[in-house]
Protein backbone atom coordinates (compact mmCIF):
# COMPACT_ATOMS: atom_id res chain seq x y z
CA UNK A 1 0.00 0.00 0.00
CA UNK A 2 1.02 3.41 -0.66
CA UNK A 3 2.62 5.52 2.58
CA UNK A 4 1.20 8.61 3.99
CA UNK A 5 3.86 10.82 5.04
CA UNK A 6 2.51 13.87 7.20
CA UNK A 7 4.05 16.87 6.30
CA UNK A 8 3.79 19.25 9.65
CA UNK A 9 5.32 22.26 8.22
CA UNK A 10 1.67 24.13 8.78
CA UNK A 11 2.00 23.66 12.57
CA UNK A 12 5.14 25.25 12.79
CA UNK A 13 3.99 27.70 10.55
CA UNK A 14 0.88 28.96 13.14
CA UNK A 15 3.63 28.19 16.16
CA UNK A 16 5.77 30.73 14.63
CA UNK A 17 3.35 33.43 14.02
CA UNK A 18 2.43 33.25 17.92
CA UNK A 19 5.91 32.46 19.31
CA UNK A 20 6.37 29.79 21.97
CA UNK A 21 5.47 26.24 21.76
CA UNK A 22 2.13 26.30 20.55
CA UNK A 23 0.63 24.19 18.66
CA UNK A 24 3.06 21.61 19.26
CA UNK A 25 4.88 19.86 16.07
CA UNK A 26 6.13 17.05 17.87
CA UNK A 27 2.34 16.63 19.39
CA UNK A 28 1.32 16.72 16.07
CA UNK A 29 3.48 14.02 14.26
CA UNK A 30 2.87 11.85 17.56
CA UNK A 31 -0.82 12.01 16.98
CA UNK A 32 -0.50 11.31 13.17
CA UNK A 33 1.31 8.40 14.14
CA UNK A 34 -0.73 7.13 16.33
CA UNK A 35 -3.26 7.32 13.59
CA UNK A 36 -1.54 5.04 11.03
CA UNK A 37 0.36 7.35 9.43
CA UNK A 38 3.73 5.64 7.90
CA UNK A 39 6.01 8.74 7.95
CA UNK A 40 6.81 12.29 9.35
CA UNK A 41 7.92 14.88 7.03
CA UNK A 42 9.77 18.50 7.31
CA UNK A 43 10.84 21.18 5.02
CA UNK A 44 12.97 23.52 6.40
CA UNK A 45 14.19 26.43 4.85
CA UNK A 46 17.01 29.11 5.38
CA UNK A 47 14.83 31.86 6.13
CA UNK A 48 12.82 29.73 9.04
CA UNK A 49 9.52 30.68 7.85
CA UNK A 50 7.92 27.10 9.28
CA UNK A 51 10.09 23.96 10.82
CA UNK A 52 13.01 25.08 11.93
CA UNK A 53 16.34 23.23 12.73
CA UNK A 54 15.38 22.19 16.47
CA UNK A 55 12.27 20.76 15.18
CA UNK A 56 14.17 18.71 12.70
CA UNK A 57 16.33 17.06 15.10
CA UNK A 58 13.31 16.84 18.05
CA UNK A 59 11.54 14.68 15.40
CA UNK A 60 13.90 12.24 14.15
CA UNK A 61 14.79 11.40 18.23
CA UNK A 62 10.72 10.71 18.00
CA UNK A 63 10.01 9.13 14.63
CA UNK A 64 13.36 6.72 15.24
CA UNK A 65 12.49 3.06 14.63
CA UNK A 66 8.84 3.88 14.38
CA UNK A 67 7.74 5.54 11.22
CA UNK A 68 9.71 7.01 7.96
CA UNK A 69 11.12 10.08 8.51
CA UNK A 70 11.11 12.03 5.44
CA UNK A 71 13.34 15.62 5.25
CA UNK A 72 12.59 17.72 2.03
CA UNK A 73 15.01 20.49 0.97
CA UNK A 74 16.84 23.01 -1.54
CA UNK A 75 20.53 20.86 -1.63
CA UNK A 76 22.11 24.37 -2.86
CA UNK A 77 20.76 27.07 -0.17
CA UNK A 78 23.53 28.09 2.13
CA UNK A 79 23.76 27.80 5.42
CA UNK A 80 22.23 31.50 7.42
CA UNK A 81 21.81 31.84 10.88
CA UNK A 82 20.54 29.39 12.76
CA UNK A 83 20.03 27.22 9.67
CA UNK A 84 22.85 25.14 9.32
CA UNK A 85 21.92 23.48 5.88
CA UNK A 86 20.38 20.54 4.23
CA UNK A 87 23.96 17.92 4.23
CA UNK A 88 24.32 19.36 8.04
CA UNK A 89 21.08 18.52 9.04
CA UNK A 90 20.71 15.40 7.32
CA UNK A 91 24.25 14.39 8.68
CA UNK A 92 22.69 14.96 12.42
CA UNK A 93 19.62 13.34 11.76
CA UNK A 94 20.21 10.71 9.81
CA UNK A 95 16.60 10.49 7.73
CA UNK A 96 15.23 7.31 6.04
CA UNK A 97 14.72 9.81 2.91
CA UNK A 98 15.89 12.66 1.60
CA UNK A 99 13.80 14.71 -1.03
CA UNK A 100 15.62 17.24 -2.98
CA UNK A 101 13.31 19.97 -4.16
CA UNK A 102 14.77 23.14 -6.19
CA UNK A 103 12.82 26.41 -3.77
CA UNK A 104 14.08 29.99 -2.98
CA UNK A 105 12.64 32.04 -0.45
CA UNK A 106 11.07 33.76 -2.74
CA UNK A 107 8.19 30.60 -3.45
CA UNK A 108 5.27 30.53 -1.09
CA UNK A 109 5.53 27.03 -1.83
CA UNK A 110 7.68 24.45 -3.79
CA UNK A 111 5.72 25.29 -7.23
CA UNK A 112 8.42 23.07 -9.78
CA UNK A 113 10.87 20.33 -10.04
CA UNK A 114 14.10 20.61 -11.10
CA UNK A 115 15.89 20.60 -14.46
CA UNK A 116 18.14 17.45 -14.49
CA UNK A 117 20.27 18.59 -17.21
CA UNK A 118 21.11 22.14 -16.01
CA UNK A 119 21.50 20.51 -12.50
CA UNK A 120 22.71 17.45 -13.15
CA UNK A 121 26.63 18.40 -11.76
CA UNK A 122 25.95 20.18 -8.75
CA UNK A 123 23.21 17.14 -7.84
CA UNK A 124 25.70 14.46 -8.71
CA UNK A 125 27.81 15.67 -6.29
CA UNK A 126 25.16 16.27 -3.68
CA UNK A 127 23.39 12.76 -3.72
CA UNK A 128 26.84 11.01 -3.35
CA UNK A 129 27.11 13.09 -0.19
CA UNK A 130 24.18 12.58 0.98
CA UNK A 131 24.07 8.91 0.06
CA UNK A 132 26.08 7.85 3.76
CA UNK A 133 23.64 9.75 6.07
CA UNK A 134 20.26 8.67 4.55
CA UNK A 135 18.85 5.19 3.30
CA UNK A 136 17.03 6.87 -0.07
CA UNK A 137 17.15 10.03 -2.03
CA UNK A 138 14.47 11.39 -4.08
CA UNK A 139 14.37 13.94 -6.78
CA UNK A 140 11.22 16.52 -6.81
CA UNK A 141 10.42 16.83 -10.91
CA UNK A 142 7.74 17.96 -12.91
CA UNK A 143 4.34 15.87 -14.05
CA UNK A 144 6.53 15.89 -17.96
CA UNK A 145 10.22 16.01 -16.32
CA UNK A 146 12.57 16.08 -19.34
CA UNK A 147 15.51 13.73 -19.74
CA UNK A 148 14.41 11.29 -16.78
CA UNK A 149 17.11 9.00 -17.23
CA UNK A 150 19.24 11.58 -15.48
CA UNK A 151 17.74 10.77 -12.44
CA UNK A 152 19.00 7.15 -12.68
CA UNK A 153 22.04 7.96 -13.74
CA UNK A 154 22.45 10.77 -10.72
CA UNK A 155 21.99 8.10 -8.40
CA UNK A 156 18.62 8.83 -7.01
CA UNK A 157 16.46 5.71 -5.57
CA UNK A 158 13.09 7.77 -6.27
CA UNK A 159 11.21 10.96 -7.67
CA UNK A 160 8.37 12.95 -6.13
CA UNK A 161 6.24 13.71 -8.96
CA UNK A 162 5.31 17.44 -8.34
CA UNK A 163 1.04 17.33 -8.26
CA UNK A 164 -0.10 21.05 -7.90
CA UNK A 165 -1.00 21.29 -11.26
CA UNK A 166 -2.92 18.01 -11.02
CA UNK A 167 -4.53 19.30 -8.00
CA UNK A 168 -5.55 22.65 -9.62
CA UNK A 169 -7.17 21.14 -12.64
CA UNK A 170 -8.61 18.56 -10.50
CA UNK A 171 -11.02 21.33 -9.04
CA UNK A 172 -12.01 22.28 -12.18
CA UNK A 173 -13.07 18.57 -13.52
CA UNK A 174 -10.59 19.27 -16.46
CA UNK A 175 -7.76 17.13 -14.98
CA UNK A 176 -6.78 14.51 -17.73
CA UNK A 177 -3.82 16.05 -19.48
CA UNK A 178 -2.41 16.14 -16.22
CA UNK A 179 -3.22 12.73 -14.70
CA UNK A 180 -1.78 11.39 -18.02
CA UNK A 181 1.60 13.19 -17.75
CA UNK A 182 2.21 11.67 -13.88
CA UNK A 183 1.14 8.31 -15.35
CA UNK A 184 3.31 8.35 -18.32
CA UNK A 185 6.44 10.21 -15.76
CA UNK A 186 5.41 7.15 -13.53
CA UNK A 187 5.55 4.52 -16.05
CA UNK A 188 9.16 5.54 -17.38
CA UNK A 189 10.63 5.47 -13.63
CA UNK A 190 9.46 2.55 -12.78
CA UNK A 191 11.14 1.58 -16.23
CA UNK A 192 14.51 2.59 -14.79
CA UNK A 193 14.13 1.13 -11.82
CA UNK A 194 13.14 4.54 -9.70
CA UNK A 195 10.64 4.58 -7.12
CA UNK A 196 7.92 6.94 -7.39
CA UNK A 197 6.10 9.15 -4.55
CA UNK A 198 4.05 11.86 -5.05
CA UNK A 199 3.12 15.58 -3.28
CA UNK A 200 1.33 18.95 -3.35
CA UNK A 201 -1.38 19.80 -2.82
CA UNK A 202 -3.25 16.13 -2.95
CA UNK A 203 -6.35 16.04 -0.76
CA UNK A 204 -9.06 13.19 0.18
CA UNK A 205 -10.77 14.43 -3.04
CA UNK A 206 -8.32 14.04 -5.60
CA UNK A 207 -5.97 11.27 -4.28
CA UNK A 208 -8.32 8.51 -5.15
CA UNK A 209 -8.29 8.49 -9.18
CA UNK A 210 -4.19 9.76 -8.53
CA UNK A 211 -3.75 6.14 -7.01
CA UNK A 212 -5.85 4.22 -9.51
CA UNK A 213 -3.60 5.81 -12.67
CA UNK A 214 -0.48 5.39 -10.89
CA UNK A 215 -0.85 2.11 -8.87
CA UNK A 216 3.06 1.92 -8.23
CA UNK A 217 2.96 4.99 -5.91
CA UNK A 218 5.36 4.22 -3.01
CA UNK A 219 4.76 7.51 -0.64
CA UNK A 220 2.43 10.13 -1.22
CA UNK A 221 3.40 13.29 1.05
CA UNK A 222 0.78 15.33 2.26
CA UNK A 223 -0.14 18.67 4.51
CA UNK A 224 -1.82 21.89 3.84
CA UNK A 225 -4.95 20.18 2.60
CA UNK A 226 -4.30 17.55 5.96
CA UNK A 227 -4.31 19.96 8.19
CA UNK A 228 -7.25 22.21 6.47
CA UNK A 229 -8.83 18.57 6.70
CA UNK A 230 -7.96 18.12 10.81
CA UNK A 231 -9.47 21.73 11.44
CA UNK A 232 -13.08 20.39 11.05
CA UNK A 233 -12.37 17.17 12.04
CA UNK A 234 -9.55 16.72 14.49
CA UNK A 235 -5.92 15.47 13.15
CA UNK A 236 -6.39 11.65 14.79
CA UNK A 237 -9.48 11.34 12.15
CA UNK A 238 -8.04 13.03 9.09
CA UNK A 239 -5.62 11.06 8.79
CA UNK A 240 -7.50 7.79 9.31
CA UNK A 241 -9.58 9.32 6.59
CA UNK A 242 -6.50 9.75 4.53
CA UNK A 243 -5.74 6.09 5.03
CA UNK A 244 -9.00 4.90 4.14
CA UNK A 245 -9.10 6.43 0.65
CA UNK A 246 -5.60 5.05 0.16
CA UNK A 247 -6.46 1.23 0.96
CA UNK A 248 -9.59 1.59 -1.19
CA UNK A 249 -10.30 -0.38 -4.23
CA UNK A 250 -8.89 1.83 -7.18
Amino acid sequence: MTLLSVNVNKVAVLRNSRGGDLPSVIKAASVAMEAGAGGITVHPRPDLRHILPSDVRDLAKLVANKVEFNIEGNPFAAARGDYPGLLSLVRETRPTQVTLVPDGDGQITSDHGFNLRTDFERLGKVVADLKPFCERISLFVDQDVADLALAHELGADRIEIYTGPYAQHHESGDFDNDLSKCKATAFAARELGLGVNAGHDLNQDNLLPFLAALPMLREVSIGHALFNDALYDGLFATVQNYLRVISAPH
